[in-house]
């Protein structure tokens, strides 16, 4: 626990050079913060994971490494989570009071998606975003990831997917073949999520 807390206490006083860091370690840094406020019941939590989610928004030079750094972020937010969870929540008052005073709520986010930063520093989204949509304050995370740890999975939205590859159309023999079967379902084409 030592070794997460002076890593936290360092990112806690270093927003300017997480400006500096490579983005996919900027979005794993914003995770871990992120998990620390959602655990410790940080009064700006939601103000925070929507800064959060513009910086790595507007600060993505690619769809791909997009999604591969919101995908990290939340990881990360987890994980601290969960750490957080296991060490009953030790340091929390502590914790709740720096997160709050971050240099990151000096940013101001426009309604296009550009930031701009403390140091005056302006930076445009590759592609303009409604920013009043990257997050929904009246959503219940702190909820939501309790009920994952204590795996109530009444409260967890289920996820359904469809293998597209094996609709009809796409076998070119009988499905009762155990050859095709096998190598149908051993590779999908595409795995669709239904909504």
């Amino acid at each position: 626990m030592k070794k997460w807390w002076g890593v936290l206490s360092l990112i806690f006083w270093t927003v300017p050079a997480v400006a500096q860091m490579p983005y996919l370690d900027e979005a794993k840094a914003l995770g871990i913060l992120a998990g620390q406020g959602l655990a410790c019941g940080a009064s700006r939590y939601k103000t925070f994971e929507m800064l959060a989610r513009a910086i790595i928004l507007t600060k993505s030079p690619s769809d791909s490494q997009q999604s591969n750094a919101l995908k990290a972020f939340m990881e990360k937010k987890a994980d601290v989570f969960i750490a957080k969870q296991m060490d009953k929540f030790e340091d929390c008052a502590e914790i709740a009071e720096r997160f709050d005073a971050q240099d990151i709520f000096k940013i101001t986010l426009y309604a296009d998606g550009t930031l701009k930063m403390p140091d005056g520093q302006i930076l445009t989204p590759r592609k303009p975003y409604d920013a009043a949509s990257i997050y929904d304050f009246h959503s219940q995370d702190l909820q939501q990831a309790n009920a994952i740890y204590n795996r109530d999975h009444s409260k967890v939205k289920k996820v359904d997917f469809t293998d597209t590859s094996l609709e009809t159309g796409n076998q070119q023999k009988a499905f009762n073949d155990k050859e095709v079967r096998q190598k149908v379902i051993a590779q999908p084409t595409r795995i669709v999520r239904q909504k």
